[in-house]
């Protein structure tokens, strides 16, 4: 979903400081491949290091042939390939759940169904504890709502918000969160086992309690909630991760879209609430029906928005386990949060704020995980350094402690306790100096090599004075990767790093793409707009894009490419979503043999309606709307996908 921009003042943001680094290092070693020439020398091809533009495709490991760029109702995978829809909005989860009928939508059915517009996909093997296979628990995440695509008669996007009903609203509160669903693989399909005993379905109300630092903090206490300890549901979570004992965590975006009212201006937290995007009028108007939304109502109810933004941790195995907000993690527009283990055994949780100038974050736990008793596990995300990254033009970047008492975070500025760090956590960051990103997303680490690959969508906000003739683009509209190598490759929980740029996207030729994007060429391989990203055994990459149809002109996708050697960061084509969905997950599947995928609000544009959408996919049935689902893709002959 696109972003606000609540950043006031950005200082020195990211497209400054990668215009200083490319200029020190590109008469010595062009454009591409720095990290591995400055690190792992030997991985790096001679071409990359002579600034070599468009490489063959031949220079890639991956064995499928690149798809075309395209822009069409349906989805398309390379040759040798097929597309499983695995579970659709409105699909049954829980016992009870009637069958899908959009005419006849209800609160109470769509709790017992498969939620809307699914992004963030994991895979968790059964029997639990097992090294894989291909019988496991699928965990997708439930971010927003389209109403205009949900229920006839609402008009067009800008229409629907305002229009729906209570009924509707309620319904629409019940098709956020996420969904547990088991799942398995027999005679080469991928389907639903029927009647899974630890499905489960989380929504927008599921009571929760909320832990760390801020846990009973004034600023998360309401008159339902005196203690502030307790909270119902998770709002808008994008993409998420999971830890070393077995849990997942999800994330908590844009929450700012539901709150809203007069005291978002005028009350006593109107500058914080400013910080975050809140504005009076919201983009889902659910205040009109829900009180627990307005925050007009103050002195009465001003805190409930400080109940999110949190990531939120669940046993999957467990459909009765209560959910956790994590508070010690940091409160932002969290795009994800993937973990990495220290050598000394600490977890380290990489996190990015989905925001114009916004931060990149991680958190290092005080003590190592357990192995051998997940049960000593159980809060050790509620003690640990949260950190936000400071890049430098000579390659390198600091890791900043958020910690109160520290630095510029004392009761002087407004912070009393660690509490109110984590409850203001952008504003703890922009005093200490961190580095405004270009909407920084997906934040992973390659199993393989260790590194660190932040993707950053896009910044259509940058300035033209911020420019320099290595980044030639007063707009940012095409977004890039950055690569973090921590000490030795896996010093997870070290306070300092090397930085070098991944890849930059945009069609090569153009000056919207520059010669920065080592693809094919100009008509195919290239991408824009990186959103989601995975790693396969191999170490590759795979980058999802989200905005692509807006930047480019193009539907939005998956590509692969390798991270090392001669075809690192040369990215080729493997899905094109139908019209005018963003393509969210991804998740490489057991033995590499499926690459799972969730496609996101298929048919989402400006003049698309219930009974008018741009596509219908995944039915293309008369009368039905399209519908968010998780795709499975496979080789035809069952093998290794990507070779």
């Amino acid at each position: 979903m696109e972003d606000l921009g609540s950043n006031p003042a950005p200082d020195d943001p990211i497209g400054s400081v990668i215009g200083r680094r490319l200029a020190r290092r590109t008469a010595l070693r062009g454009l591409f491949g720095a990290a591995a020439a400055g690190v792992l020398p030997a991985t790096l091809p001679a071409r990359a290091r002579a600034g070599a533009g468009a490489q063959p495709e031949g220079a890639s490991t991956l064995g499928f042939r690149g798809l075309p760029h395209s822009n069409s109702p349906d989805s398309v995978v390379p040759e040798g390939y097929e597309i499983q829809t695995l579970m659709r909005w409105g699909d049954p989860v829980l016992p009870g759940a009637p069958a899908f009928d959009p005419a006849n939508q209800t609160a109470e059915a769509q709790a017992l169904q498969f939620g809307y517009n699914n992004d963030y996909l994991d895979f968790f093997p059964l029997p639990k504890g097992s090294r894989g296979g291909e019988h496991g628990l699928l965990v997708v995440n439930h971010e927003y709502t389209n109403p205009e695509l949900m229920f006839p008669g609402l008009g067009d996007a800008k229409a629907a918000r305002t229009r729906a009903t209570a009924a509707q609203v309620r319904t629409q509160i019940m098709a956020h969160g996420a969904s547990v669903v088991e799942i398995r693989r027999q005679d080469g399909r991928w389907a639903p086992v029927a009647g899974g005993e630890m499905n489960r379905r989380i929504t927008a109300e599921t009571p929760m309690r909320i832990s760390g630092p801020a846990a009973g903090h004034e600023r998360l206490r309401t008159k339902d909630d005196p203690t502030g300890t307790r909270v119902l549901g998770t709002l808008n979570n994008c993409a998420g991760g999971n830890t070393p004992w077995g849990t997942v965590l999800i994330a908590e975006e844009n929450f700012n879209y539901y709150f809203g009212g007069d005291a978002v201006a005028t009350g006593a937290q109107a500058a914080a609430y400013k910080r975050y995007g809140l504005v009076r009028d919201p983009q889902f108007p659910w205040l009109r029906h829900e009180a627990r939304f307005d925050v007009g109502n103050e002195p009465n109810e001003p805190n409930e928005p400080n109940r999110f933004g949190w990531v939120v941790e669940f046993d999957p195995y467990d459909p009765n386990s209560q959910p956790v907000k994590r508070t010690a993690l940091g409160r932002f527009k969290h795009e994800g949060c993937t973990h990495a283990v220290a050598p000394d055994g600490r977890v380290v949780i990489y996190m990015g704020d989905d925001e114009r100038f916004d931060y990149v974050y991680k958190f290092v736990t005080a003590r190592p995980w357990n192995r051998e008793d997940p049960a000593a596990n159980r809060d050790l995300l509620d003690d640990g350094t949260l950190m936000v990254a400071r890049f430098h033009d000579d390659g390198t970047l600091d890791w900043l402690p958020l910690v109160h008492g520290e630095g510029p975070l004392t009761e002087a500025n407004g912070f009393r306790s660690q509490g109110d760090v984590v409850i203001e956590t952008r504003r703890a960051a922009d005093l200490l100096g961190a580095t405004p990103m270009d909407r920084p997303e997906d934040v992973e680490t390659n199993p393989v090599n260790g590194r660190v690959y932040v993707m950053l969508t896009n910044n259509t906000s940058r300035r033209p004075d911020r420019l320099d003739a290595t980044n030639p683009r007063p707009s940012n509209a095409h977004g890039h990767a950055l690569e973090i190598i921590p000490p030795g490759n896996r010093d997870h929980a070290a306070r300092t790093a090397r930085w070098e740029v991944f890849l930059m996207a945009g069609q090569p030729g153009t000056s919207a793409g520059a010669a920065y994007h080592r693809a094919v060429g100009p008509d195919s391989g290239w991408l824009s707009c990186p959103d989601n990203c995975a790693f396969d055994s191999k170490g590759r990459i795979w980058i999802a894009t989200d905005g692509a149809p807006h930047a480019a002109k193009v539907a939005d996708g998956l590509y692969a490419a390798d991270t090392d050697g001669e075809g690192r960061a040369l990215t080729r084509r493997f899905y094109a979503a139908p019209q005018g969905a963003e393509v969210c997950g991804p998740l490489i599947g057991p033995g590499d043999r499926t690459v799972f995928l969730a496609i996101q609000h298929p048919g989402e544009d400006a003049e698309s309606t219930f009974e008018n959408p741009s596509t219908r996919w995944p039915d293309f049935q008369p009368g039905m709307p399209p519908r968010p689902s998780v795709i499975a893709i496979v080789k035809k002959d069952g093998g290794v996908v990507g070779i």
